[in-house]
């Protein structure tokens, strides 16, 4: 397609089937049409890629499963080819992981801070490739790429300073002579399995937080974007060898699903922590917790932006064009529903069709553009299936809603106005860039909708009024594991914890207390007497 497009066509105003295609087993590698061979795309091999990749990693490189092509979004031209698991290799992964751990285990924490903050710099040698390559892999825009690279790098400075902080409680005992205290221990092998979306940051949050706390990890990545997992991978096996680490410390298994079924059930793998779909995830948990494992999931958001009638429109507008239209509304925090007080409600809807139609369409390697495509054909799909419901259930099309002609999978950002707060598609969470419009009578109406949905993730208010503020984040406010004011839905920075209620799946990672939960803890009693008094002045003589 062009290298820009303006939305003016349609505006008035103007983890499955996805991009995978498996090769036979006597399959003999053409590559003439790959694009790492192409000039234009030289980062892949700066990042250790090549035609052929290996798509295991236990220490050493390998992988006997089917081979795999990965595909570029916006053109659907094949990049590379990756090999990937069989369950075979899982198994050896898990081995090798879980023989690693023994000795990772005994590194001081502050010295496995070390590894992490060398982690973080080797990351930074490399923000501008692999962020080219999450463009072109997944398909967000390149300042986005490179962004989830960067909150990588955060992260690992965050866990580098944690790494001397994190401590138990020591807690006043009833006895005499005695001193009660908190223990945390790391848990073992993490198992982590990540969406298409955000196919850097979401594994960084947890490998740089396990790493601290003692862990060893075992990554399984989206299908689809199998040649970032293996780039990440080659850069912190470097750090590793360096530091004559083992390498199975950072373990990849690049596969199916069934290499996450194999993980969500293994008992050599005490936490699962999973990134995906509600429906996916409800499975993970089902096996995880048949075995009594622990489970971290991160998974849907069917977000809502309130707007009363004080707001600042012009920041509302601004705000939410980017929750709504950023990553092509491929982020578990994009905007789904706008819910406007009925005061502002037709300011608020023309400002931003003329908001859309300026947006830049195009090659998200490009310098200004936007808006990139959708991931794959599956996404495509999924937002024409929404466009139809929409229409059918009483929504009016304000501005988008086709699929754009030329190459690549690129859909019109949409914006839907006249549906009933609680029609079926606006409960439906679609992974695609449509918003729905709803107007209120007022915003304790507004905060009840933000709330009825099953999902729980992100919520945002755009007021002025001091005392829907702090109701807002009250406890008759939003029910939402992140709730903004004046900011959008999107964009949360890795100090504070990320995640939700409700569907969401209760699973916390990135800042705050968050890394507990890749640690057990144990609560241990010291008896420095030769006395052995009894709690709760029980005597037993």
């Amino acid at each position: 397609m062009a290298n820009t497009l303006l939305l003016r066509s349609s505006c008035k105003l103007l983890n499955s089937a996805v991009r995978i295609r498996l090769l036979p087993k006597n399959y003999k590698s053409s590559v003439a049409g790959l694009l790492i061979e192409q000039p234009k795309y030289a980062f892949l091999k700066e990042l250790g890629l090549d035609k052929e990749n290996k798509g295991v990693f236990d220490g050493k490189w390998g992988g006997q499963g089917e081979t795999i092509t990965s595909y570029c979004p916006a053109n659907n031209q094949p990049i590379a080819h990756v090999q990937q698991g069989t369950i075979a290799d899982y198994e050896n992964c898990v081995d090798a992981a879980k023989e690693a751990w023994s000795s990772w285990a005994e590194v001081t924490p502050p010295m496995r801070g070390e590894i992490v903050r060398q982690l973080g710099n080797a990351l930074r040698e490399k923000r501008t490739e692999l962020g080219q390559l999450v463009a072109l892999e997944m398909g967000k825009i390149l300042p986005e790429g490179i962004g989830e690279v960067q909150e990588y790098i955060d992260i690992c400075d965050y866990a580098t300073g944690l790494s001397r902080m994190f401590a138990g409680k020591v807690i006043p005992s009833e006895r005499p002579g005695h001193v009660l205290l908190e223990q945390w221990n790391p848990l073992g092998v993490i198992g982590v399995i990540t969406a298409f979306n955000f196919p850097v940051a979401v594994y960084g949050w947890n490998n740089a937080l396990a790493l601290v706390c003692g862990n060893t990890l075992l990554w399984k990545g989206a299908p689809s974007t199998p040649l970032t997992s293996i780039a990440v991978t080659k850069i912190i096996q470097k750090v590793l060898e360096d530091n004559n680490i083992p390498g199975a410390v950072c373990s990849l298994a690049c596969g199916g699903a069934d290499i996450g079924q194999a993980m969500s059930a293994d008992e050599r793998i005490p936490l699962v922590s999973f990134t995906g779909s509600c429906d996916v995830g409800n499975k993970v948990a089902i096996e995880v917790t048949k075995r009594f494992g622990k489970h971290l999931l991160e998974l849907g958001g069917n977000n809502a932006l309130l707007v009363d009638e004080s707001a600042d429109l012009d920041m509302v507008v601004r705000g939410a064009l980017f929750a709504c239209v950023g990553t092509a509304g491929q982020r578990c925090t994009t905007t789904r529903r706008l819910i406007l007080h009925e005061k502002v409600h037709d300011e608020v809807v023309e400002k931003l069709k003329k908001a859309y139609a300026q947006v830049k369409v195009g090659d998200p390697l490009d310098e200004g553009t936007l808006y990139g495509p959708m991931h794959s054909q599956q996404g495509i799909d999924g937002y024409l299936s929404a466009v139809k419901a929409a229409k059918e259930q009483g929504g009016k099309i304000e501005c988008g809603g086709k699929v754009m002609e030329g190459e690549g999978n690129f859909v019109e950002p949409t914006i839907v106005t006249g549906l009933a707060h609680d029609a079926e598609i606006v409960h439906r969470e679609t992974f695609a860039p449509i918003v729905y419009v709803l107007k209120t009578k007022s915003m304790d109406e507004a905060v009840q909708w933000n709330n009825e949905v099953k999902q729980g993730l992100s919520s945002s208010v755009f007021t002025k009024d001091l005392g829907r503020i702090f109701t807002w984040m009250g406890p008759k406010g939003s029910d939402c594991g992140i709730v903004n004011v004046n900011i959008p839905t999107s964009g949360a920075e890795i100090g504070g914890a990320f995640g939700g209620e409700k569907h969401t799946g209760g699973g916390r990672e990135s800042g705050s207390d968050a890394w507990k939960q890749y640690m057990r803890r144990s609560t241990c009693t010291i008896n420095y007497t030769n006395e052995l008094p009894l709690a709760q002045g029980i005597k037993f003589e």
